[in-house]
């Protein structure tokens, strides 16, 4: 099996896993968000643990490597949960899948010789039109009993900022030599897990929870935020960048489907209508880079 081949697999199975996300969440919705991610996270880390056991040099790394994984990881789903907790989690799922456009539009800020073109504008409003749609239709539909939905889309958008910014930051550190190993990332994982159970024990009220959960907690934890980290470390790492970003567009349409059933609503014209504008901004934002090189690898 060819490298890109490799890569192609190793980025639809973290799609798949990352499909499912938004709805485990919503079935742990009752789960402060800090234990929530303190746990998940913690567990994911233990798929790294047999790599390091073996090579503990995996884990030696600058602080400020170790501190920028770690604010990522934690900030991201952090973000993501309480958002998905003050909002309707179908719209707040959307708003979230904006970070695949946000790779490309904010890619020249990260990345040396990189260009915004007017083909990305068009995309960038496209995809935020999409958002606003959804954020819309949320507050004209019966479903919305949030007294805070507002702050919940808020922090959708900074927790598809955050990953936009981790995933552009890995990039540029790999650039530059200072690239961290994909076992790396389960460091991130077990120390921002750590930070998150210290915040649940100082701010949140103890619960006791349920066979069931503690289940969901591991299912979370070893897919959607464990083996997907690897998987796509892996993939961008083996193959064409431009082609795993294309292959992340998948991502928003799976989520959707798999929480519209898990949450038991229908398909609303607002959110097939945020849906599509938001699928379609990607894949027009990715044009340049399926065409050629101009405008998402850097210029010679």
């Amino acid at each position: 099996c060819s490298p890109p081949m490799k890569a192609t697999i190793y980025a639809l199975a973290a799609i798949a896993l990352w499909a499912s996300l938004a709805a485990l969440a919503l079935s742990l919705s009752h789960v402060p968000a800090f234990l929530l991610t303190g746990v998940s996270l913690m567990v994911g880390s233990v798929l790294a643990w047999p790599a390091v056991l073996r090579r503990p040099a995996l884990w030696r790394m600058p602080p400020s490597t170790l501190a920028f994984g770690v604010l990522s990881l934690f900030g991201y789903h952090f973000l993501l949960f309480m958002g998905l907790r003050l909002a309707p989690a179908v719209e707040v799922n959307l708003i979230n899948y904006l970070w695949p456009l946000l790779l490309v539009v904010l890619a020249p800020l990260y990345l040396p010789g990189m260009s915004l073109r007017p083909v990305h504008l068009m995309a960038s409003a496209m995809g935020f039109g999409g958002a606003i749609i959804a954020i819309m239709g949320a507050q004209t539909s019966a479903s919305t009993t949030s007294s805070h939905p507002l702050l919940g889309y808020l922090l959708a958008l900074l927790a598809a900022c955050a990953w936009a910014n981790y995933s552009l930051q890995t990039k540029r550190l790999s650039l530059q030599g200072r690239g961290f190993p994909t076992a790396a990332i389960g460091l991130f994982g077990l120390v921002s897990g750590g930070f998150s159970l210290l915040c649940h024990w100082a701010l949140e009220p103890a619960v006791s929870l349920s066979l069931q959960d503690w289940g969901l907690l591991v299912l979370l934890g070893l897919g959607p935020l464990g083996a997907s980290f690897f998987l796509w470390d892996q993939a961008l790492k083996l193959g064409d960048a431009r082609h795993i970003g294309i292959l992340s567009y998948i991502t928003p349409l799976a989520s959707t489907t798999l929480l519209l059933v898990a949450s038991a609503r229908p398909l609303t014209l607002s959110i097939a209508g945020a849906a599509a504008l938001i699928m379609g901004a990607a894949v027009l934002g990715t044009r340049s880079r399926s065409s050629g090189t101009e405008g998402w690898e850097p210029r010679s």
